[in-house]
């Protein structure tokens, strides 16, 4: 790991290590906001709209940083407590209203993260099990999923409000690893929050962080194998390239 200019960084070599344990790997799993979507902006849209309307934070629009620090990859329950620790009931009810306006500002501008199309061909190619885990609706993961052309794709959606907890606690990812009959050991994770990569780590496996939206300071302290800004990123592929070497990576053709 190096650091330079205050911020943090990891090595190539570090990189390319950091998935060869897994050999042979059998399974990806993916957070579906700001994973496999750069959905944050429509998110943070959607609450600065819905709490400017209701006259929060004294009328003020709520910037990036109360978003990053509020909202951002937390379960809309804890959304609700934090928004209005007073009153959970209407804060719930915000949170429901907020996740309609959204879904219409997804089927009008949702974008992909770049290079996925690259990646889930290389998922694809080498037959490898795949799920969603996410702390989203139901609805909103579905839609996301669909107008991304991943339907058919994952053969798991797990939702953290129909797991026993949601992350950041690990209930989801283990139930995820359930859901399509796969190992820990043999399995890594794409995460782009510190409550998403906090949960990915504590059900023991490890995490490639996508530094989207949120701070690369605050992803490294939940200790992610390696941070990548896309699916383009040279470490990625590096890391990938090391795991098949060691022949890490199954050749089966799936035409999902």
């Amino acid at each position: 790991m190096t650091v330079s200019s205050g911020e943090i960084s990891i090595s190539s070599s570090d990189s390319k290590s950091a998935l060869v344990k897994l050999a042979p790997v059998e399974a990806v799993l993916f957070d579906v906001d700001g994973t496999l979507c750069d959905s944050d902006p429509l998110h943070h849209r959607a609450f600065r709209d819905m709490l400017l309307e209701i006259g929060f934070n004294g009328g003020v629009p709520v910037d990036e940083d109360f978003f990053i620090k509020n909202i951002a990859g937390k379960h809309n329950d804890d959304i609700a407590r934090a928004l209005f620790p007073d009153d959970y009931e209407r804060g719930l009810k915000l949170t429901d209203e907020k996740e309609a306006y959204f879904r219409r500002l997804v089927v009008e501008q949702l974008k992909p993260i770049d290079g996925l199309t690259k990646l889930v061909n290389w998922i694809k190619d080498r037959g490898l099990k795949r799920a969603a885990v996410t702390n989203a609706p139901r609805a909103n993961a579905e839609l996301m999923i669909s107008m991304l052309g991943l339907t058919e794709f994952f053969q798991a959606i797990i939702v953290g409000s129909e797991c026993e907890h949601a992350k950041p606690h690990p209930a989801p990812y283990l139930k995820g690893l359930e859901a399509i009959g796969a190992s820990k050991e043999h399995t890594f994770i794409f995460e782009d929050s510190p409550s998403g990569i906090r949960a990915g780590v504590a059900a023991g496996m490890p995490v490639i962080g996508l530094s989207t939206r949120n701070p690369e300071n605050l992803l490294m302290e939940e200790k992610p194998a390696f941070l990548i800004k896309d699916y383009e990123d040279p470490k990625l592929w590096a890391a990938l390239e090391e795991l098949e070497k060691q022949g890490g990576a199954g050749t089966e053709t799936d035409a999902a």
